[in-house]
């Protein structure tokens, strides 16, 4: 039996989790592992500054008062017997898009991420949109996915950022990681005692994207399936930077000072 490690970074009582674990039961046995409340933003984070606690809510659902990354952690190595090991992560499905840069930042991707340092194959699922979160056709096609990726495997070290545009599926393109045309907003509030807080959002413009990017897919109504890994080497510029390579194990300081004298009171 096919057994399947769910997480997401919106919380346990999430409904884009809900809907994909509804979906996802047809395809085997689910073990839901998620945060206690939202976690959107954490990125890779994991927790190290405090304790974690894990409540368990039945034989299959457990949340952490943590990050994706820290439910992932947790489930591999400390929830789930060795038996019930996972074959596959799936974390989502994620309420908004996780396109180009904003992917570095998603919990939602991490929690996949977590999974495939492990050696468990991970997919990322994201419905792009701000209003009426319909999860119906983005749950049936996690599953499809799911499927397809147990029969046919990923590369070791791979996970999927799939990211949906609202309704039924018209079609998929595999794409890479664009580039988001946005600017931070700082909004700047007193509180109660007359202290200053701030809140951090974006404004998007709206702009042209290249025809292989996740931007440009689901904006034209397909799915965008990114694939990605751990690996952040910039392989482009491993030539680029050979000259600074050497032999030489203690090599001199850019800038060498002599010792000066130093007098003392």
């Amino acid at each position: 039996m096919i057994r399947i490690l769910l997480t997401n970074d919106d919380g346990i009582h999430s409904d884009g989790l809900t809907q994909v674990e509804a979906a996802l039961k047809a395809v085997g046995d689910v073990y839901v592992v998620a945060p206690a409340s939202e976690m959107s933003g954490a990125s890779h984070s994991l927790t190290l500054a405090r304790p974690l606690r894990i409540r368990q809510i039945d034989e299959r659902h457990w949340t952490v008062d943590g990050t994706p990354t820290d439910c992932v952690t947790l489930a591999l190595h400390k929830i789930l017997p060795a038996e019930a090991r996972p074959h596959i992560c799936v974390s989502g499905i994620n309420h908004g898009g996780n396109l180009g840069d904003d992917a570095t930042y998603s919990g939602t991707v991490a929690g996949a991420l977590e999974a495939t340092i492990f050696g468990v194959p991970g997919l990322a699922f994201s419905l792009v949109t701000r209003e009426r979160f319909d999860f119906t056709h983005a749950a049936a096609f996690a599953a499809q996915v799911v499927r397809r990726v147990i029969k046919e495997g990923l590369p070791e070290g791979a996970l999927l950022n799939i990211n949906l545009p609202p309704g039924a599926i018209k079609g998929v393109r595999v794409t890479r990681q664009g580039v988001k045309n946005a600017r931070p907003i700082i909004s700047e509030h007193i509180d109660p005692r007359g202290k200053a807080y701030y809140w951090i959002g974006e404004e998007y413009f709206e702009g042209e994207c290249e025809e292989d990017t996740d931007f440009y897919a689901v904006r034209h109504g397909l799915v965008s399936v990114t694939p990605m890994r751990s690996d952040m080497t910039n392989y482009q510029e491993l030539a680029a930077l050979a000259e600074w390579n050497t032999d030489d194990a203690t090599p001199a300081p850019v800038c060498a000072v002599e010792d000066e004298p130093v007098e003392r009171a």
